[in-house]
């Protein structure tokens, strides 16, 4: 059975490498700041790994997931998320609060448990940050929405998802009374800092930095 340091490696260079070409090789550097580590540590842990023969290795290069490594670590996010969904759904734990929780959860080795999970969820295809959720072979749709920062104003749209789990942005957020499923556009983008001005719902005006504009995934209406 992999350790939680392993479990957690492979589930951050999934992360890094996600949305990139096929056989992404994340840096020792990239992953050392993800995991607030030193780089020194990252390539003692990428020589595990490709000892495990859950990565593919290539020094000052860095590290891809290999099938077996891949199949793990979406094991992994299909875990996290759907504790999530439950902790959110099931207990009323805000979108800001279960990422932390599910950290700790996901390393509960019951498949039976995590069949039983989904099976009491009727099968969530999306946890409550708008991410999608691998099926039980590992196979996960692509996120198809597009940062806030490039809605054109005027244009309805509608929250899909965020791109960070942070509970201090998800906490601005909710503040701001804005939620997946929330419709919005843009009014107006402030000259000084490209904030934007937004009317959530057809009725309330909020803003919101440029920089928290980046992180909202929205789709256009059609």
């Amino acid at each position: 059975m992999p350790s939680q340091s392993i479990e957690d490696y492979l589930k951050a260079i999934w992360t890094l490498s996600e949305g990139k070409e096929d056989n992404y090789a994340v840096s020792t550097n990239d992953l050392a700041s993800h995991l607030m580590t030193s780089q020194a540590s990252v390539s003692e842990m990428y020589k595990r790994l490709a000892g495990k023969e859950f990565i593919d290795y290539v020094p000052y290069r860095g590290g891809s997931l290999s099938p077996k490594g891949r199949q793990l670590a979406l094991s992994l996010i299909r875990k996290h998320r759907l504790w999530e969904v439950f902790l959110h759904e099931k207990l009323g734990f805000g979108w800001e609060e279960v990422h932390d929780i599910a950290e700790q959860l996901e390393h509960v080795h019951s498949q039976e448990l995590i069949k039983r999970l989904d099976t009491f969820l009727e099968h969530p295809s999306i946890d409550p940050h708008g991410d999608y959720i691998p099926d039980a072979e590992g196979n996960i749709l692509k996120q198809r929405a597009k940062p806030l920062t490039e809605l054109t104003i005027g244009i309805g749209s509608q929250v899909v998802g965020v791109l960070d789990s942070n509970s201090k942005l998800l906490s601005l957020l909710s503040q701001k009374g804005i939620a997946l499923g929330t419709s919005l556009c843009i009014q107006s983008i402030l000259p000084f800092d490209d904030s934007r001005v937004l009317t959530l719902n057809e009725k309330q005006t909020v803003e919101l930095s440029y920089k928290a504009c980046e992180l909202i995934l929205i789709q256009e209406n059609r």
